[in-house]
């Protein structure tokens, strides 16, 4: 797996990148498909303009995944970007700690580029559920158990 980590933000607290590596690796081990990701970490306002110009929600987001390889490709292809604002304050808000929000959120990424969805609830247990798995994996707590 090749991953490029770029950093937009100087956001204090944002984990290193030997942190975001591991959380990719964990993921791309399990469903054990190569690939090319970047990983961009950027501020509320390019979160709002990536989420506006491509979404059309005007809204900085906590994740955003950008897909370029077909449909059940033998690789990975894509873009992860994670907005350190939305993601601190969510932590927060959540009670997290903000290392364990992060890694959420880019294994969240990833679950994405790889094809998982949460449009529908079935898909959304399904994609929670591996969720759950690779961060308790990591010996972080399920992340769904403190959102009410």
């Amino acid at each position: 797996m090749q991953l490029t980590i770029q950093r937009a933000s100087n956001l204090a607290n944002i984990p290193p990148n030997r942190e975001f590596k591991k959380w990719v690796a964990a993921v791309c081990a399990q469903i054990n498909k190569p690939g090319e990701i970047t990983l961009r970490i950027v501020n509320a306002a390019e979160g709002r303009n990536l989420n506006s110009a491509f979404r059309g929600k005007d809204h900085a987001t906590n994740v955003l995944t950008f897909v370029y390889h077909e449909k059940n490709s033998s690789a990975l292809f894509g873009d992860i970007v994670l907005c350190a604002q939305v993601i601190a304050s969510e932590a927060k808000m959540q009670q997290k700690k903000l290392a364990h929000h992060y890694a959420h959120m880019t294994m969240h990424g990833v679950l994405h580029l790889y094809g998982m969805d949460h449009e529908t609830s079935r898909q959304a247990k399904k994609m929670e559920a591996c969720e759950i798995a690779l961060l308790a994996a990591l010996g972080i707590t399920d992340p769904y158990r403190f959102i009410n």
